[in-house]
């Protein structure tokens, strides 16, 4: 069973950006509750998408350097990277069905 692994700063580039499929990371924090709203969700891909995208979380209070590397201004947001880069963007708690279609765009 999949489920989204937790990345901080000192491993972000290990996880993400050196990951050989797609990743797609969830820039959330514990106070916001539409991140909380889309976990669920997040899960249930996680386990759909198991083997052809890693799914991250990242907590946007402890890990202040990289929101502002990917420049999140809202949470949630999640963003794709894809060998490595980020490949699209996705802010604000939306339904499975866009996740979806972002995801197999890039698999």
């Amino acid at each position: 069973m999949s489920k989204p692994i937790n990345v901080t700063e000192s491993d972000f580039e290990e996880m993400v950006e050196k990951s050989n499929i797609p990743v797609m990371v969830d820039f959330w924090a514990e106070w916001c509750g539409p991140c909380k709203m889309i976990a669920p969700t997040l899960d249930q891909l996680a386990e759909e998408f198991d083997g052809k995208v890693l799914f991250a979380k990242v907590d946007v209070d402890s890990n202040p350097n990289l929101s502002l590397k990917f420049f999140v201004r809202s949470i949630p947001m999640n963003v794709i990277f894809k060998d490595g880069k980020p490949v699209d963007q996705i802010v604000g708690a939306v339904g499975k069905q866009h996740f979806e279609e972002k995801l197999n765009a890039v698999v």
